[in-house]
Formats: structure tokens, sequence, C-alpha cells
């Protein structure tokens, strides 16, 4: 009906799972919500430049379980695994000192490895901001990453949307580019999105990116109802 909607949010519960996985005791959901949006805030800054696709955060009641997803996960884990050892003694010291963790909760962090980074849209959105903010031509930018992700076999269609003052320009415009085919409206079309922003000296430039790596048929167990429900 016209309305425009995140791609991600239009398959959870079909395609994809929730990114915030616990269930909050009476009167605690604030406290719970604040703390996600908290740990989301610092690892964005601290862990910019490591290519972090995803960030998921499970909660039980003895502990915070916290799964971060890059390209990079050396970079992240040092080489006898201080810089990992260092990253969760400073969310530790951060969430004490907001008042966030409890004295009988424990927080574990696991890092996850992505195989193809080039058919992950959060990584190529960051590779994009990456040439921008070098100040390398936009066209180019975006022609080479495209050649980049549809090189891969498991991509299919590959979308990258730029808006703002492109090439230092006075007026903001737009600069939209695609191949292949990007179906938003099916639900078994494994569709990934991101959206983030390149910080120039004149202001910043809006970076989108859809990438479509082909129908899901088979689904997890527990979750073939719901597609069948979807398809009726």
């Amino acid at each position: 009906m016209t309305h425009t909607v995140h791609p991600y949010s239009h398959r959870l519960g079909i395609l994809r799972d929730w990114k915030s996985r616990w269930f909050s005791p009476k009167g605690k959901f604030p406290e719970f919500l604040r703390t996600d949006v908290l740990i989301r805030e610092y690892l964005e800054k601290r862990l910019k430049g490591f290519y972090v696709s995803d960030v998921e955060i499970e909660r039980s009641q003895k502990a915070i379980h916290i799964i971060i997803s890059t390209s990079r996960p050396g970079m992240i884990i040092g080489r006898q695994g201080d810089g990992a050892q260092k990253l969760r003694e400073s969310m530790i010291s951060l969430l004490k000192k907001r008042k966030l963790l409890g004295n009988n909760l424990d927080l574990k962090l696991d890092i996850k490895e992505i195989k193809s980074p080039e058919s992950n849209a959060t990584i190529v959105s960051q590779m994009v901001v990456e040439g921008l903010e070098k100040r390398l031509p936009f066209r180019r930018v975006v022609k080479q990453m495209m050649e980049k992700v549809m090189a891969n076999r498991d991509v299919l269609g590959v979308r990258i949307f730029l808006a703002g003052r492109l090439g230092g320009a006075t007026m903001s415009r737009t600069e939209d580019r695609k191949l292949g085919r990007i179906p938003l409206q099916t639900f078994r079309a494994d569709v990934d999105y991101s959206s983030t922003k390149a910080i120039m000296p004149y202001g910043t430039i809006g970076v989108k990116v859809w990438i479509y790596r082909g129908d899901i048929f088979d689904l997890p167990a527990g979750r073939q109802g719901k597609m069948g429900e979807s398809n009726k």
C-alpha cells in the first residue's frame, strides 16, 4: 500500500530472527532496552573500521551473551586474545558505571567470522563509506563495489543509493545504481539491507545498499508453518 518498509523487519519471523533475544520480568523492559542500545552504540564507535556486520544480544538470568559478526575477527581478538579480553572488560566497566550490570550477571563475548563479506550489505556499505571519506570519485567507488559484489556466486542483484553533496557540489542530489534484480516484496527473497552515512567536511552523504541472494525455500524446523501461511 505504498508504505516503505525495512527489508529486515519485513521478513522477521519468516526468514529473519530478532537481533536481541530475551524476555524481561515485570518492570525490567526499560532497563534491558537501555542496556542493548548502550552496547550497540559503544561497539559501533569502538569497532569502527573493523567491518562489523551484526551485534546480536542474548540474555539469560545469569549472563548477557554478545555475538559480534565481522569479516576481520583477528583484528578484534588480537594476537593472544588480549583484544577481545580488553573489549569485554571495557564493556563491563561501562555497564557497571551506568548501573546496568548486576553483581550476579556475567558478560560473555563471542566473535563470529563472515566468510563472504562482499555479499553482506552492512560491510559493503562500510566499504563505500571508506572510499567516499578517502575523497575517491563516488561514481568509481560505486561501480567498483557493484562489480565486486556481483562477482560472488550467491549474489543475484545489488543496488547502491547515495544522497547528499556528492563530489562536494553546492546542491545535494542522489545517485542510484542497480545490477540484477531486487524483489523487495517477495517474503522468501533473501534481501540484505543496510543504511549508513559518510561524514565529509562539507556534510554527510547517506549510503543505502540492497543485496539479493536468491530465494529461500528450505526453512529451519518450526518456521515451515509460518512460511506456508504467508504464501496462502
